[in-house]
């Protein structure tokens, strides 16, 4: 019996930000999955920023989205029909064929998960990519060291929440974080144990860095580009390394940025700057999970979300990721 189900789809290509006209909502009739598929009901789904740089063409780390056909992300959810030996009806999978209420996909491209260990949910993030990428960043592109000074951007974010309290946990000696509200310096102070945390609509980012580093930083983990970055750049010290993740700043600007005009102090400084995918490095993924989970069983790891409902709503959820909206990873819950 062919299954009829949701999906959004890429409608056209944005210039500058996408508005709800970028996207359409359509009906889709499924096939009966194939020797070694599944056919997934999700019950919940990843936004994530990158998906910015998906919609437009051009060379890049991962295919963009196609226009006219579902836009893909990470999800989790109830296998409801198997044609392989791997996976049960019942069994809960992650994949990354989100973005749509019913998936057929590979058994290979789906991975098991345990929601008696944990929420559904943090296989998307804390337990996931989000906590991956922040692990990775720090571990081996930043090569944190005990006692180092680490400053980290969009901190509040899904990424940048796990990124100081893994630094923490390292051994970092001073964790300072940036955010765009004075709700979300209070999160990072108050919840996550942040050293210092600032708005950076308060004043540049160069002259709060001055104030609550001012013996300058060892790593920086940036998520945003743009002032930060070069307001990291003017604070590192000698020998320091950044890991650079994203650059939301930038992501839907119809201009070319101006900045980092300081890039010679990595010269002067000897710095290092090496920007990474985490999809490169899921060689570290036991090793990050055995350690999430220690930290989250003693609460040295917590996590928020920003969690909106159906299918309807998720390109809202998308849209507010790029203004800076959510506290936490955002979800959609189908």
């Amino acid at each position: 019996m062919r299954l009829t189900t949701r999906e959004i789809h890429l409608a056209s290509r944005p210039t500058g930000w996408p508005t709800h006209d970028h996207f359409r909502l359509v009906e889709a009739e499924l096939p009966e999955p194939g020797p070694g598929q599944i056919l997934v009901r999700n019950t919940v789904m990843s936004v994530d920023p990158y998906m910015c740089g998906r919609m437009n063409e051009g060379r890049s780390y991962i295919a963009p989205f196609a226009v006219d056909a579902a836009l893909e992300g990470g999800a989790v959810g109830e296998v409801i029909e198997s044609s392989d030996d791997a996976f049960a009806v019942g069994d809960m999978v992650v994949h990354d064929y989100g973005w749509r209420e019913h998936a057929i996909l590979d058994a290979a491209r789906a991975k098991a998960i345990d929601t008696g260990r944990a929420p559904a949910s943090a296989y998307l993030g804390v337990l996931g990519m989000t906590g991956l990428t922040a692990y990775t960043g720090l571990v081996r592109m930043a090569e944190l060291k005990k006692d180092d000074i680490v400053f980290v951007s969009g901190a509040a974010g899904a990424v940048g929440s796990a990124v100081g309290q893994i630094a923490r946990n390292l051994g970092a000696s001073r964790v300072i974080g940036s955010a765009g509200s004075p709700e979300k310096v209070r999160y990072l102070l108050d919840e996550l144990g942040f050293d210092a945390a600032f708005d950076y609509h308060d004043g540049p980012v160069v002259g709060q860095l001055a104030k609550h580093a001012p013996n300058g930083i060892d790593v920086y983990f940036d998520n945003v580009g743009g002032d930060h970055l070069e307001g990291a750049l003017t604070h590192m010290r000698d020998f320091g390394r950044l890991a650079l993740c994203g650059s939301i700043a930038t992501y839907n600007s119809e201009k070319a940025s101006a900045g980092p005009r300081n890039l010679g102090l990595s010269v002067v400084r000897r710095l290092k700057l090496q920007g990474f995918i985490v999809y490169d490095n899921e060689d570290l993924a036991d090793e990050y999970r055995a350690l999430a989970t220690e930290w989250l069983a003693d609460g040295r790891l917590t996590y928020k979300e920003t969690c909106v409902d159906g299918l309807d709503n998720a390109v809202d959820a998308l849209l507010n990721t790029f203004r800076g909206a959510n506290l936490g990873k955002m979800l959609v819950r189908l």
